[in-house]
């Protein structure tokens, strides 16, 4: 049985939720538990803490775990990130009053800064030689210059509405973080083949996210200059119809600039356009 630690609540405990049911494996979350097993693939998940998440992975409490990247770099246990997975994105940021002044990052020489990463923001003032005194706080670090206890924050920023709220403004990005896979590198053999089928899964989803599945009719004299318009995975598929002089072609195209095809398409004689959505597709 593969156990993966996820977080407990939250934005990543739900995306992470979202992932498993998209990859069909079944989630039952409807009871709050520490432990729970998926009914239809060997795997149960362990819900954590998100900064407890890569200790239990590094000790082999869990053979895999979910966390955003920030927290890995911030723990600094040995584990190897197995693959990104798109979501959970935002960056640990230096914020300051926005009354203040900022000429650059010597303004931070003989500062306080507040911050739940202390060795992350400890490692970027050492690579740029700045002398600054670090507070560490866990909890509402954006609230440490208004109460005194720093002149400046490190914290992570996804909107910046936080910052704005509590009179303050995004001066330097540090670190740009995202949910990833993570693994210590002990699995057994039949972890390792479970941890293969995930990672098919994931890639499947992943590829078919932005794709569109499309098929029209066309004359067969704009076949050629629909196939430039419709650049396929490999080649599109072109079936004649009963109508003499008219085929139809199917294929799978980026989401991007899809209105901008379709009216291309239009303009050469396609008819009947149906565009799909792609629930999954394999490479």
């Amino acid at each position: 049985m593969l156990r993966i630690a996820i977080q407990s609540k939250g934005r990543l405990n739900e995306d992470s939720l979202a992932l498993f049911r998209e990859i069909g494996i079944d989630v039952d979350d409807s009871k709050r538990r520490f432990l729970s097993q998926a009914p239809n693939f060997p795997i149960e998940f362990l819900y954590m803490r998100d900064d407890d998440i890569p200790q239990v992975v590094a000790n082999g409490t869990a053979g895999l775990g979910i966390v955003g990247l920030n927290e890995v770099e911030e723990k600094g246990f040995d584990l190897t990130v197995v693959t990104k997975l798109g979501f959970g994105g935002c960056r640990i940021s230096l914020a300051l009053p926005k009354t203040v002044d900022y000429p650059g990052l010597s303004w931070f020489n003989g500062k306080r800064i507040a911050t739940s990463y202390p060795n992350i923001l400890r490692k970027f003032l050492s690579e740029n030689a700045i002398d600054a005194e670090v507070e560490v706080i866990t909890g509402s670090v954006e609230i440490a210059p208004a109460a005194g206890i720093a002149d400046a924050i490190f914290d992570i920023v996804s909107s910046g509405s936080t910052l704005v709220s509590n009179g303050l403004r995004e001066v330097e990005k540090v670190f740009f973080s995202e949910a990833v896979l993570v693994s210590a590198g002990r699995l057994s053999e039949e972890d390792k083949a479970l941890l293969e089928e995930i990672l098919f899964r994931i890639e499947s989803a992943r590829v078919s996210k932005d794709k569109k599945y499309i098929l029209m009719n066309l004359p067969e004299s704009a076949v050629e200059e629909a196939v430039r318009i419709l650049p396929a995975m490999r080649s599109p598929t072109v079936m004649p119809l009963a109508a003499e002089g008219w085929c139809s072609l199917h294929s799978v195209v980026d989401a991007a600039g899809l209105w901008e095809k379709l009216r291309a398409l239009k303009a050469i004689g396609a008819e009947g356009i149906l565009v799909l959505n792609v629930d999954k597709l394999i490479p």
